[in-house]
């Protein structure tokens, strides 16, 4: 996840690598539950999308939150390339950003969940970087699939940013947007740290609490 130069510029679509106009392939199952990487899903189940560092490590947070889970897969989200690899991705001239999809069931887990564990498994105030992983593709985003995620996103964002600010961090630098379209990462890189127990992992929180969902307001951190 670290051998490329990367850039921290988005390149414009008219900068940007052609692509391609067929997906490329990847895994069909979850390498640990076992249930369908793509779509149709059982009905009444919701999407989110997010980014946060190397997708990797981020991945294994949502997949590991168990029950309401459905299945959780890497890909590219937030560029101009359509159809992308990794090499181009890592490349700095797709735009794309590194992102987890999370297929979950509302009657089980939360989007306020989904969104604590958005907040609290990295750093948001970095900017086009997460820890040692430097380039537009570690940036940190959420990419909202309904108004309902949009509007708890942004309130998220603004109740995570004064519990950063009472810890002395910088503003926040994460986007906020609807969700582009997702583009689904080669098969290795599905679950990668359960298939590569001793994989890189760069992702670290800031240890700051997100109250999102608890009643608890910033000000109490």
């Amino acid at each position: 996840m670290f051998m490329f130069k990367k850039s921290t510029d988005i390149p414009s679509p008219g900068q940007a690598l052609p692509g391609r106009p067929d997906a490329i392939p990847t895994a069909a199952k979850h390498f640990v539950n076992r249930n369908p990487l793509k779509g149709p899903y059982p009905e009444g189940l919701e999407t989110a999308i997010f980014g946060l560092g190397c997708f990797w490590g981020a991945e294994r947070k949502f997949w590991q939150l168990g029950d309401g889970i459905y299945t959780t897969a890497v890909g590219y989200a937030a560029g101009a390339t359509p159809n992308p690899t990794y090499e181009e991705v890592c490349s700095g001239r797709t735009g794309h950003n590194e992102v987890v999809l999370v297929v979950y069931d509302p009657k089980k887990i939360s989007y306020d969940k989904l969104l604590r564990t958005f907040w609290e498994s990295h750093d948001p105030t970095q900017g086009m970087r997460q820890g040692n992983d430097v380039g537009s593709q570690y940036r940190s985003g959420i990419y909202t699939t309904t108004p309902a995620q949009k509007k708890a996103a942004e309130e998220s964002k603004a109740l995570y940013g004064k519990a950063l600010a009472a810890k002395r961090y910088g503003p926040i630098t994460s986007e906020v947007i609807d969700a582009p379209p997702f583009y689904f990462a080669e098969d290795y890189h599905q679950q990668y740290l359960a298939k590569n127990p001793a994989g890189y992992c760069g992702l670290g929180g800031t240890g700051v609490a997100c109250q999102i969902g608890t009643g608890v307001a910033a000000a109490a951190q």
